[in-house]
């Protein structure tokens, strides 16, 4: 399986490929909104994006906040944003992404999935090479899941705690301490379609 680096050396050293699987689902686990979770997965989106790939949000919580995406080193025009309130339309866009091969990230954020239906999102992932990650509450780690890989994130005081639940291999039990900037925040701040007047990426679902 393919990965790409999650630019942080320790958490490398932990995941199987050494990075994040592509071709595959990721769920990552928190327990409140900002704790940390694009944080972590922004500087491979940076790296992706210097490579003049496609990044789909899907049905994201907040609209993303141009400036915080540009000082992460994240080209705009790369960007796709998709809004959409409900769950069957959220999965059902995401197959279609996946499917059609119109990007090389995918993240989405949804919260309530049974198993037939994260099965179904892992089936089209795995039928992909793009970089998948679904965003859900932390409470979801009790039940089971198809995902190639699970993490659990906690802040910290100097950072944020990163806790492999499910991998393809062997993983520690052990917690990782990572160190992260501060939270990239979108509430109350111009929409990423606004903010890039002419290169509007805002798409209605």
């Amino acid at each position: 399986m393919a990965a790409l680096p999650t630019g942080y050396a320790l958490l490398d050293q932990q995941l199987p490929g050494g990075g994040w699987p592509s071709g595959a689902l990721t769920e990552i686990l928190t327990a409140a909104e900002g704790a940390g979770e694009l944080q972590l997965v922004l500087p491979a989106l940076a790296a992706l994006s210097a490579a003049r790939q496609r990044i789909v949000w899907l049905a994201p919580p907040h609209l993303p906040f141009a400036p915080a995406l540009a000082a992460a080193g994240i080209a705009l025009r790369s960007v796709v944003v998709v809004r959409t309130p409900k769950r069957r339309e959220v999965l059902w866009a995401a197959e279609q992404v996946l499917r059609a091969s119109a990007c090389h990230a995918l993240l989405l954020w949804c919260r309530d999935l049974r198993y037939a239906e994260l099965r179904r999102l892992a089936v089209a992932a795995d039928a992909s090479h793009a970089l998948v990650m679904l965003f859900r509450p932390r409470e979801a780690a009790q039940a089971p899941s198809p995902a190639a890989l699970r993490l659990a994130l906690a802040p910290a005081k100097d950072g944020l705690d990163v806790h492999v639940l499910k991998c393809r291999g062997p993983r520690s039990e052990a917690p990782l301490r990572l160190h992260v900037n501060r939270p990239v925040h979108a509430v109350d701040r111009p929409s990423l379609a606004a903010s890039r007047a002419r290169d509007p990426v805002a798409c209605p679902a």
